[in-house]
């Protein structure tokens, strides 16, 4: 499990700022929510920007956002906290949710459904009406969550299993965002606000990435994301040749097969 507060990013290349594009209504219901004191729940694929609209909301709030990134071995300590050896004697140690609640920031749980069960349930209280976290390890301790904290929980829908799920008592206590990838003209202003591409060469990407999403049958676990082609254009904006960076950030991720790479070779070099 790792976990970070989030700083400000900053880039010594063009456009500094790079502020979240909306697609659609997603902003004003994060914002809602925050005000309201709910929980978020996005639902998206691989790459579509769940994690940069939970950046730009913390920043736009004022707040700390604390990331963790699921897996199936974390446990409700990795999120709570837990004693540690500091000059022969224990200290307690906030764990990420813990910092969240007591600084009034937002708690930011990706791939929240690869998390085991009892680390989510963990999180119940705080995701109802209760804003309270119970911290039995130091002796029952309830905190009430501070003004300006939230919980935030992503995943990808196109991985759910029945092993694999979040159960329906944790599902019903969020306000639900499905996200998916931009249309054509926020796409391109996205990869060119990320990468400070030329049009043409902007366009040369989309074409491909929307040529990808239109495959049937090809074997993909996934499709090329927006992330993917923005990866594309900052590697062609840094010197490399277009058909090499899209080789490189588009289809050697998507598949470790010789003849998958291979069509997606040959279908990048019809459309540079």
């Amino acid at each position: 499990m790792t976990s970070e507060m989030t700083m400000p990013d900053t880039d010594l290349g063009a456009n500094t700022s790079r502020p979240y594009v909306p697609v659609g209504d997603e902003v004003e219901i994060f914002t809602a929510a925050w005000q309201s004191g709910l929980p978020v729940m996005l639902k998206g694929p691989t790459g579509c920007g769940k994690t940069k609209l939970v950046e730009h909301m913390a920043a736009s709030f004022g707040v700390p956002l604390f990331t963790v990134c699921c897996h199936e071995d974390m446990t409700a300590s990795d999120l709570l906290g837990r004693y540690v050896l500091r000059d022969s004697s224990t200290e307690w140690v906030d764990g990420p949710l813990t910092q969240a609640v007591r600084q009034g920031g937002i708690c930011y749980l990706d791939e929240v459904v690869e998390a085991r069960q009892d680390a989510i349930v963990a999180v119940h209280s705080l995701a109802d009406h209760r804003r309270e976290l119970n911290l039995e390890r130091l002796g029952g301790l309830t905190l009430r969550a501070a003004p300006g904290f939230q919980l935030v929980v992503s995943y990808n829908p196109g991985y759910q299993s029945i092993l694999k799920d979040l159960k329906m008592s944790t599902r019903q206590r969020m306000v639900a965002l499905d996200l998916g990838f931009p249309p054509v003209e926020i796409e391109r202003r996205i990869i060119r606000q990320e990468s400070g591409l030329d049009d043409a060469r902007v366009d040369a990407i989309i074409r491909i990435g929307q040529a990808i999403r239109r495959l049937d049958d090809a074997g993909l676990r996934e499709v090329a994301s927006t992330r993917a082609l923005i990866a594309t254009a900052r590697l062609i904006r840094s010197g490399l040749s277009p058909r090499a960076a899209a080789v490189a950030a588009i289809a050697g991720p998507l598949s470790d097969d010789d003849d998958t790479r291979g069509s997606l070779t040959v279908l990048i070099d019809s459309y540079l």
